[in-house]
């Protein structure tokens, strides 16, 4: 078995990854519950590999995401639902419905006018879908209603941000960003007094609202609230850093620091970073 660019190597290493026989025992254990974190996993090394912006890195990583497309295809292939090709297939109609204005005959010439059209066509897809769900047997109340397509797997702040974004569409929104601040500072208010409660279950309500609140603003001011916090992890760790490593110059142990210690260095490495 020889490394190549077509695809087809990649689907024949599955399959004897995950032949029962003479498999890796590993890989023929696992199911689709199993895999699905690693699958999120290889996301996020994609994303980073693009923030990093490391080319070579962001190489690897899409080989390691498509091997979580080709690994659930397998797996489905095995028990008779579809298989790669029909992955492929799938996709390739879905791009080519979607672009009436490149691929046929469309009046959408300008982005918004595309975004409209991309948005009707789902709507017929959703029917569609629906109407297969319901010749299968499968039922789910959840996906009928009107937030059903913002999935659950998200990670929760890009949840939250797809749920506002679809409310907005039917005119459930905040039509400038000044109320939201006010609405911040009163959930604000509510988890001090949900901390002074001891409640535990209270504050973790009171606080998943304030982050919902936050979310809300960072949309209204044209900031992806999760790219917001990976800039503010970024420099959290750069900070960090500078603390271990001048507390390392100074022949000071990081675990001996005192928090005051470590924030006069914090705050060096802000004007630092001006």
């Amino acid at each position: 078995m020889l490394p190549s660019k077509d695809i087809k190597r990649l689907i024949e290493i599955m399959a004897a990854l995950r032949d029962p026989n003479t498999g890796c025992p590993w890989d023929i254990e696992q199911d689709f519950g199993t895999i699905a974190p690693y699958t999120l996993e290889e996301a996020y090394e994609v994303a980073d590999a693009i923030e990093r912006n490391d080319l070579d890195d962001l190489r690897e990583e899409l080989g390691d995401l498509l091997l979580q497309v080709v690994f659930h295809s397998r797996m489905a292939e095995e028990l008779g639902e579809f298989s790669f090709g029909d992955v492929v297939e799938a996709i390739t109609h879905k791009m080519i419905r979607r672009h009436p204005h490149v691929f046929a005959r469309s009046d959408a010439d300008t982005p918004e006018a595309v975004k409209r059209q991309w948005d009707d066509i789902k709507q017929i897809e959703k029917r569609e879908r629906a109407e297969r769900r319901a010749k299968r047997g499968i039922t789910d109340d959840f996906k009928q209603c009107y937030l059903g397509s913002v999935g659950r797997n998200f990670p929760a702040l890009t949840e939250a941000l797809k749920l506002q974004e679809r409310a907005a569409k039917v005119g459930f929104d905040w039509q400038n960003a000044e109320p939201i601040l006010d609405k911040i500072e009163e959930e604000i208010g509510e988890l001090r007094e949900a901390l002074r409660s001891g409640n535990q279950a209270k504050v973790q309500d009171e606080l998943g609202d304030l982050i919902f609140a936050v979310v809300n603003i960072g949309r209204h001011v044209k900031t992806d609230p999760e790219q917001a916090l990976r800039g503010t992890n970024a420099k959290f760790r750069r900070r960090f850093k500078y603390i271990e490593d001048t507390l390392q110059k100074n022949g000071e142990d990081l675990a001996e620091a005192s928090l005051e210690r470590m924030e006069e260095i914090w705050q060096a490495s802000k004007k630092n970073e001006r």
